[in-house]
C-alpha cells in the first residue's frame, strides 16, 4: 500500500512564551493521521511565513532556523525509509517514535507464551483442567525447540512471525517430532491462540494464519459395546482398588461425564429435574457449558454404593477418585481381566455414553448433545457416524416392511 506522507511547519499562536515568541511546531500527516510536536525553535508572528512554512528574511537567525527545519523535514522522510527497510508499518505512531527517538518495545514470543501458561495454571481447577495447562506447557516446549532448530535462537520478536514461520513449524512437528496430523493440528491450534493474543493487543498487525489450513483427520472413536459393559459390570476383580476404578468408569459410561467433571461432583450438583427425578446439574470444566443429565438407575446405584466412603463424606464428593493417570493405568488391567481387546482410557466411558447407552437406544442426537455439553451438534454427530449396529437395526425394520409386502406389490412374471 502506498503511504501518503506530508510535513508542515506552523507557529502555535496560543502558546506564546513570556518573551512574546511563538513556538514553531511540526505536523506530520501519514495517510490522514496527524502527529505534531514542538521543534523547540521560536519566532515572532511578523517573521513567520504561513505560505512558505518557514521564517522570512535573510538574517543569520532566519537562515539557521530554516536550515534546521529543512534538516528536520529530511529526517522525517529518512525515518519513513527506515521503517520500510525494517519491514515496519509506516503509520503515525511509528513515525512519532522514530522522530522522538523512542524505541518500540519488542514483544517476544516465548515470554508471551510463558505468561499465558502461568495464567492458565493459576486458574486450574476453576476455569481450566490440569490437562489443559499440561497441553500448553508441551506446546511451549515444542515452540522453544523449533526456534532453536530453525533459527538457532531462544526467543523471537512476535513481529517476525509470518506465514512461512507457521508452515515451517508444522513441518518441524511432523518431521522432527513425528507427530501425526491431528496432534500437529492441536499444537498449531495452541500456538494460534498466542498469535490471537498478540493481534488483540495490537502487537502485530498481520495475521500469519491467513490462508493457512491444518485439517483434523477424522478418526474412529472407541467405545464399549452393550456386551462389554455387561461383562465389566458383572466382573468381580482381584482387588478392591480395581473394583473401585471399574465402578467410577461405569458411572461415566452412564452419565457421559469426563474425568475432571466426575472429580468435582459434589452433593450440590444433584437436584430434581422437570420429571421429579434426580438429575446431575454441572458446568463442564473444558467448555463451561451446562450439562443436565438424568440419573440412570446404574449411576444412582453406584453413587449409593460409595456414599459412606471417607473421601465422599469428608470432602463433599459424590465419588472417590484416583488421579486420571492412575485410573487409566488400572483400566488397562481391567480391560485384560474382562477380555476387552481395546485400549481402555477414562474418556472412552464418555464415548460409550454417547453411542451404546444413548444413541443406540434411540435417544435423539439433540438430547445427547445437550447432556454431553457440546456447543454444537456437529461435535455429537461424530459419534452417530459409527453406529453400524443402529443402522443395521433400523434397516432391519425397513426390510421387514418390504418383506411382508406392505410397501410394494411386486408383480410375478409369467413363466
Amino acid at each position: 500500500m502506498n503511504t501518503k506522507l506530508s510535513v508542515l511547519f506552523f507557529v502555535k499562536r496560543t502558546k506564546t512564551n513570556v518573551d512574546g515568541l511563538l513556538p514553531i511546531f511540526i505536523r506530520v500527516t501519514v495517510n490522514g493521521a496527524r502527529i505534531e510536536f514542538s521543534t523547540k525553535r521560536f519566532t515572532t508572528s511578523e517573521k513567520w511565513s504561513v505560505e512558505g512554512n518557514r521564517m522570512k528574511g535573510t538574517s543569520a537567525e532566519t537562515k539557521a532556523t530554516n536550515s534546521f527545519l529543512d534538516t528536520l523535514k529530511a529526517k522525517v522522510y529518512d525515518y519513513q525509509q527506515q521503517l520500510i527497510r525494517e519491514d515496519e508499518v509506516v503509520n503515525a505512531e511509528n513515525m512519532r517514535n522514530k522522530i522522538l527517538g523512542v524505541e518500540k518495545r519488542s514483544h517476544m514470543l516465548i515470554g508471551i507464551f510463558q505468561q499465558h501458561n502461568e495464567e492458565i495454571k493459576a486458574l486450574v481447577g476453576r476455569e481450566f483442567a490440569t490437562a489443559t495447562y499440561t497441553r500448553y506447557e508441551t506446546s511451549l516446549k515444542h515452540t522453544i525447540a523449533f526456534l532453536n532448530w530453525k533459527y538457532k535462537v531462544s526467543d523471537i520478536d512476535i513481529r517476525k512471525i509470518d506465514h512461512e514461520f507457521v508452515t515451517s513449524y508444522e513441518f518441524y512437528l511432523k518431521s522432527v517430532h513425528k507427530c501425526n496430523q491431528n496432534t500437529t493440528a492441536k499444537y498449531i491450534k495452541n500456538f494460534g491462540k498466542i498469535v490471537r493474543i498478540c493481534l488483540a493487543n495490537g502487537w502485530i498487525e498481520r495475521d500469519p494464519f491467513i490462508n493457512y489450513k491444518c485439517k483434523i483427520v477424522e478418526v474412529e472413536r472407541a467405545f464399549l459395546s452393550q456386551d462389554e459393559i455387561e461383562t465389566m459390570f458383572n466382573k468381580v476383580l482381584a482387588t478392591d482398588r480395581l473394583n473401585h476404578v471399574k465402578d467410577i468408569f461405569l458411572f461415566s459410561c452412564f452419565t457421559g461425564l469426563a474425568y475432571v467433571d466426575v472429580k468435582k461432583l459434589s452433593r450440590k450438583n444433584i437436584g430434581f429435574g422437570v420429571d421429579g427425578e434426580k438429575w446431575i446439574f454441572i458446568n463442564r470444566t473444558k467448555t463451561d457449558t451446562r450439562s443436565n443429565i438424568p440419573l440412570l438407575p446404574i449411576a444412582s446405584y453406584l453413587l449409593e454404593k460409595y456414599e459412606d466412603h471417607p473421601q465422599v463424606v469428608n470432602q463433599d464428593k459424590l465419588l472417590p477418585l484416583l488421579s486420571n493417570q492412575k485410573m487409566n493405568s488400572y483400566l488397562k488391567e481391567i480391560a485384560d481381566a474382562c477380555g476387552i481387546n481395546k485400549e481402555l482410557t477414562f474418556h472412552i466411558a464418555r464415548h460409550t455414553f454417547a453411542t451404546t447407552v444413548t444413541l443406540s437406544n434411540g435417544v435423539p442426537i439433540e438430547s445427547v448433545s445437550k447432556m454431553l455439553g457440546h456447543k454444537n451438534l456437529k461435535t455429537t454427530q461424530h459419534y452417530a457416524k459409527i453406529l453400524d449396529l443402529k443402522v443395521s437395526n433400523d434397516m432391519q425394520i425397513l426390510k421387514e416392511k418390504f418383506g411382508n409386502g406392505t410397501q410394494l406389490k411386486i408383480k410375478q412374471s409369467a413363466g
